[in-house]
């Protein structure tokens, strides 16, 4: 089975990490938080499984990282007690996640020798894996140091949904956009906020160069 998604699984990752970005435009509110997103981040750690699976190590790790993050969510859901380590759990784990899929993703298209639709959609996940990556930085800082980030209780009608504003903050970081209705206030967060642009910044510089020298050397031959 996964032998046969191998081929699609740069379109796999990238749909699973379309869901989280957006799918809270689908199915808004609390079900979304609390339900909905944690399943697609499962769903996105399997189709990283998938993206991985030539190498059979990193495979078993992600199947356990897969297993500790499937128990967590259980927990928080039958039992809901908040714990705040099981939190920190979680975090850490998706974090591990994403660092080690970001590079491998990157190692896949250095060592691919032609540019095709494969590479395309894994410079697109590698970016939003990046930015989730930013994510679970921005959201450990809040959750260790309350009140990192100003402006993230700004809605009147959801206040309680300050991880949709988090992760907005990430990416809008990461694209070095910053509108400034979200802003870093502890030195901590500061220096997050610095090294979630630079990463953004050299991603972009850095791998679509590669991308490009591969396409111009492909060409003329």
């Amino acid at each position: 089975m996964i032998r046969k998604l191998y081929p699609y699984r740069f379109e796999l990752f990238l749909f699973s990490q379309i869901t989280i970005l957006f799918g809270s435009l689908i199915i808004p509110g609390d079900f979304f938080e609390m339900i909905m997103s944690p399943i697609l981040f499962l769903i996105n750690l399997v189709a990283g499984i998938v993206l991985i699976s030539r190498k059979k190590r990193l495979m078993l790790f992600f199947i356990i990282l897969l297993i500790v993050s499937g128990i967590v969510f259980s927990t928080d859901l039958f039992e809901n007690n908040n714990s705040k380590f099981l939190a920190f759990l979680n975090m850490g784990t998706y974090f591990l996640f994403y660092v080690i899929v970001t590079f491998e993703i990157i190692k896949q298209i250095w060592e691919t020798k032609s540019v095709d639709k494969n590479v395309i959609f894994g410079l697109i996940s590698g970016y939003i894996a990046l930015g989730l990556i930013s994510f679970f930085i921005c959201l450990s800082i809040e959750m260790a140091y309350p009140s990192s980030f100003a402006g993230l209780n700004a809605t009147i009608d959801q206040p309680q949904l300050f991880t949709e504003r988090l992760m907005y903050y990430a990416y809008i970081t990461l694209m070095t956009i910053g509108y400034g209705e979200i802003v870093p206030v502890t030195t901590l967060a500061q220096k997050a906020a610095i090294l979630i642009g630079m990463i953004g910044q050299f991603y972009l510089v850095i791998l679509t160069a590669i991308v490009v020298g591969k396409y111009i050397s492909r060409t003329n031959d």
